[in-house]
């Protein structure tokens, strides 16, 4: 009799070892980057995902905002079923991470607690690196904003809509002066219609207001970057109907992709943009130089994506006359 509850005992025990073990061979834990390598401010996932039986709680490792020098800007989860085993699943986590500062970090190994045991993952490395910044070239004071030739054929084209309304008036008016002979007559005022400003020639003008703030000359440098970045967005969004001033700079550069927009053009943005948000949100503190090359990039970003340019004279603040 104690040889046959042992015998019991023993195939219990086997039975059960085999069934954890068989559980084991369905979970893992994994650490996936969508990309190893990015650019200063660039965004890229960290992907955490772990494979395990559907009834079965799993304990998820907590992220919290930053991973020593890498932001989580946010995350999404997703869950998938195992197509041969519905009772197994995949659930996975997106981590959306980025960087202000250039080196190699390490993404440490986090751990999923399951009924097996703990199942950690993979260390990861992340590569960041800097945007070259081109400091040979010269620098030269903002030039003045271009003057566009407005003739009055131009003016007439624009406002032809208004020119038929005004004359369908006139003819109404006309019509009920002359039945109507005894009231006085109605002086008809039409009011001068100014043309609108070019949409760079605005931008540029806002660039000059601000340099004579001289806010970063007076150690206002955040402020500065603010309403430069601020300018530009604003730019982009009517210039190529997109929500830059919404956006993040890693969405406004995929939004302007497919835009015709010269590559020497998409590095002067990114350099702008890239150290904009650098001031503003890792607390850069840029040289004279790289202040005064922000302002640089900017007008010369819109002077080359200006919609419709035509050369024209132009009056260049402090440059000598010719």
């Amino acid at each position: 009799m104690n040889r046959y509850i042992k015998y019991t005992l023993a195939m219990l025990v086997l039975l059960a070892g085999f069934y954890q073990t068989g559980r084991a061979q369905n979970f893992g834990a994994k650490a996936t980057l969508d990309k190893k390598s990015i650019l200063i401010g660039e965004q890229t996932q960290l992907n955490l995902s772990i494979r395990f039986h559907a009834k079965d709680s799993i304990g998820f490792p907590k992220l919290a905002d930053s991973i020593g020098k890498i932001q989580v800007v946010k995350f999404k989860a997703d869950t998938a079923f195992d197509p041969g085993d519905k009772s197994i699943k995949t659930v996975t986590r997106h981590y959306t991470i980025t960087a202000f500062d250039s080196g190699t970090y390490v993404i440490p190994s986090y751990v999923f607690k399951s009924p097996v045991g703990d199942l950690p993952t993979d260390t990861l490395n992340l590569d960041v690196k800097t945007v070259a910044v081109d400091t040979t070239k010269a620098f030269y004071d903002i030039k003045q904003p271009l003057t566009i030739k407005y003739t009055f054929w131009d003016w007439l084209r624009d406002n032809w809509k208004l020119i038929a309304g005004i004359l369908a008036g006139l003819i109404v008016g006309g019509g009920s002066i002359f039945y109507l002979l005894k009231k006085p007559k109605k002086e008809v005022v039409v009011e001068e219609v100014k043309p609108d400003i070019p949409l760079h020639i605005q931008a540029l003008q806002k660039l000059e207001e601000i340099k004579s703030k001289q806010l970063w000359q007076h150690d206002q440098v955040k402020q500065y970057y603010i309403e430069l970045s601020d300018v530009v967005r604003e730019y982009l969004e009517k210039r190529y109907t997109i929500q830059a001033l919404e956006q993040t700079s890693e969405e406004i550069f995929a939004s302007l992709r497919h835009m015709d927009i010269a590559s020497e053009d998409r590095n002067l943005l990114r350099q702008l943009l890239v150290l904009s948000d650098m001031v503003k949100f890792a607390k850069e503190k840029p040289a004279a130089h790289e202040n005064e090359k922000s302002m640089e990039n900017a007008v010369t970003f819109i002077k080359d994506t200006q919609p419709h340019a035509q050369p024209t004279d132009v009056n260049v603040k402090g440059d000598e006359a010719k």
